[in-house]
């Protein structure tokens, strides 16, 4: 039972996060260069409830991603977390970070862009949080392990951003430092089996877009989303095991 209400607070958490994604994500999602939106298509100021995603001047106009879908989303990924890691203190810690993460892959998706905004500030929460979390004795991974898995992993997708700058953006380095970190904190074989399917999943997604001719071999695509999801997957199996 404790388990069970553990999943549906963290879903309701999840639900409520993910509606107010919706004006962050309108903001942010702007081409490279380009300032933060602070209004609606039609240029009105955009003012209300923040997860409503719609201009009053507008006459209830939509902006933004809807806010049904991101909170569905949000929802099953920490209730999916929560089932996995249990009431170990680091489910707090994924909990923070999922809508942050969740904002990231929308973002990406829509402007292949992942903010400076959100990825420093998430590396260097990922690591404090899961500091404290490593002084309660029911911890189930290893601060020294987050620390050096962000190490390794930002190093090693800065040298695949030094090899192939135009497949891998400097925003995927940032955001493989807050990915390494989580996936370290379970162990390098975490981190390998996370960042595997990252690859993975990013090159089935890329040979089938280009199968259906709807994309080329060139083609940019976002690698973001295959990283977030690499890294809540691995995360999910590390809390599993751990």
């Amino acid at each position: 039972m404790a388990e069970l209400l553990l999943v549906l607070a963290a879903a309701a958490y999840g639900a409520v996060a993910g509606c107010l994604l919706v004006r962050p994500a309108h903001r942010l999602a702007v081409p490279p260069g380009e300032p933060w939106r602070d209004r609606c298509p039609r240029g009105h100021a955009v003012t209300g409830r923040p997860g409503r995603g719609r201009c009053r001047a507008c006459g209830g106009a939509r902006y933004g991603p809807a806010p049904g879908p991101l909170a569905v989303l949000t929802a099953a990924v920490c209730a999916g977390l929560a089932g996995a890691v249990g009431g170990r203190p680091e489910l707090l810690v994924w909990l923070l970070l999922t809508p942050v993460l969740v904002l990231l892959a929308v973002v990406d998706v829509a402007v292949h862009r992942l903010p400076d905004v959100l990825t420093l500030p998430l590396a260097g929460a990922a690591g404090a949080l899961l500091g404290l979390a490593a002084l309660v004795p029911a911890a189930g991974g290893s601060w020294t392990g987050a620390l050096l898995g962000g190490a390794a992993s930002g190093v090693g997708y800065f040298v695949l951003f030094l090899i192939h700058s135009r497949g891998m953006g400097f925003g995927d380095v940032k955001l493989a430092i807050t990915c390494g970190t989580a996936l370290g904190w379970y162990g390098p074989q975490v981190l390998l089996l996370g960042t595997f399917a990252a690859f993975a999943l990013g090159a089935a997604y890329g040979t089938a877009l280009v199968l259906a001719r709807r994309a080329g071999r060139r083609t940019p695509l976002p690698f973001g989303p295959f990283m977030i999801v690499g890294a809540l997957a691995g995360v999910a199996l590390g809390g599993l095991a751990a």
